[in-house]
């Protein structure tokens, strides 16, 4: 009986494992998780459980009960150490080999090492004991210093004021938030947003060193300045989790290189979901790796299908969706945004918190939205960028009808 393996069991590798029962695919699955816990989503450790209005239990992808229904091997407690394709095995940490005739990648990604070292107080924030740790310490008390205005550094400050922290300092060497998605003029909005809510941002400057002393922790800007913290939470960037491909003969290049069908370019047997893949998408024709929930969803129902039916590959093509909870405010993108993209902005009925970007390209043709609290907006720009391969919209047309998603005004009483 055929077997495929997952190695990784975050959304990305529970989907894989879910979608290839869905297909009809007959095997033998095993998921090998690293962490000795049940499957969970991670989205939530910096927001809802961070707060601890999440649980385990209400974040779970997959119970034990349900794997066994279903099929589904959990191996758990014991992270991938090597791939021998030789033998068709994964080499697990405890000595033991699982082997496969289709091995899916899903190790996703790691946070970027803190390159001012790790004394105690500082924090990342990717797995749940690293929010666990990171919540003990918030409830302590404050100063929180946050390097990094990135999704995860900004939901962290937001998380931390709604603990009751009324000290909270982030810190970017780039001049406004979220510059890695939105160009300047847009992110200074979300500036903004955190200024007014009681968060001092030191934008513009960068961090030189993070020393521990007797009361806490001291973070060193460029500037001079010395910030006093009991803790400090490190947000720069994460890498993919393919380190341990070192040796296999599976060509990496800031995550496993695959085709259109989400399968490596070294080896039809070996496919990545998620944080880890890089492949090529058919629609902006170049390689993409995107750290989003959504894609890794909607890229293991490709892979699964692809196992599954080996003589129907199917490309996986996605429009990019991303989300944060900042405060009151549900932020979304969809498409491309940011960099050199022309763009327009069009109000809801609060335009104080209510509003969408729409960006076009050189040639006028709408490419991505920003949308903030404004859900049939968001709906409008997914449902046009899906026809945008065959149908490319103007911005204008797109602008127009985004309007037409905003609410009548209500009549004077």
């Amino acid at each position: 009986m055929a077997r495929t393996v997952i190695v990784g069991a975050s959304v990305g590798g529970v989907r894989t494992a879910q979608a290839l029962r869905a297909a009809g695919y007959p095997g033998e699955i095993a998921l090998i998780g690293d962490e000795d816990v049940p499957p969970y989503d991670k989205p939530p450790l910096s927001k809802a459980l961070l707060a601890g209005t999440a649980t385990l239990d209400s974040v779970g992808l997959l119970t034990a009960e349900a794997a066994a229904a279903a099929g589904i091997e959990l191996v758990l407690g014991s992270p991938a150490t090597r791939l021998d394709r030789k033998q068709h095995q994964v080499l697990l940490a405890d000595g033991t080999a699982e082997p496969y005739d289709a091995l899916v990648i899903a190790t996703g990604a790691r946070p970027r090492p803190s390159p001012w070292g790790t004394p105690r107080g500082v924090h990342v924030v990717r797995t749940l004991a690293d929010a666990r740790a990171l919540a003990a310490a918030l409830r302590a008390g404050g100063p929180l210093v946050v390097v990094g205005a990135g999704f995860i550094g900004a939901e962290v400050a937001a998380t931390a004021l709604g603990l009751g922290l009324d000290d909270v300092t982030v810190v970017d060497p780039m001049s406004v938030p979220l510059s890695r998605v939105l160009n300047p003029e847009v992110a200074t909005i979300f500036g903004t947003l955190h200024a007014e809510r009681g968060v001092s941002a030191r934008f513009g400057v960068g961090v030189t060193d993070i020393r521990e002393i007797p009361a806490g922790l001291e973070v060193g800007l460029d500037d001079g300045t010395v910030l006093p913290a009991a803790t400090v939470v490190v947000g720069i960037g994460a890498v993919p989790n393919d380190d341990w491909l070192a040796d296999s003969g599976i060509a990496t290049e800031d995550g496993v290189l695959c085709d259109r069908f989400c399968r490596s370019v070294s080896d039809p047997h070996v496919w990545a979901v998620g944080d880890v893949s890089r492949w090529w998408h058919p629609g902006h024709g170049q390689t993409m790796r995107l750290e989003h929930w959504t894609n890794a969803v909607e890229q293991a129902v490709v892979v699964a299908h692809n196992i599954t039916h080996p003589h129907e590959l199917r490309s996986h093509a996605p429009v990019e969706y991303v989300w944060s909870d900042q405060y009151d405010w549900k932020i979304q993108l969809v498409g491309r945004t940011g960099g050199e993209l022309a763009h327009v902005r069009v109000d809801g009925t609060n335009p104080h918190r209510s509003f969408a970007v729409l960006y076009s390209d050189e040639s006028d043709r709408f490419v991505g939205a920003l949308v903030v609290n404004w859900p049939k907006a968001l709906i409008t720009c997914r449902r046009v960028l899906t026809k945008t391969a065959t149908e490319p919209a103007p911005v204008g047309q797109v602008h127009t009808l985004v309007e037409n998603a905003r609410p009548p005004a209500r009549a004077a009483s």
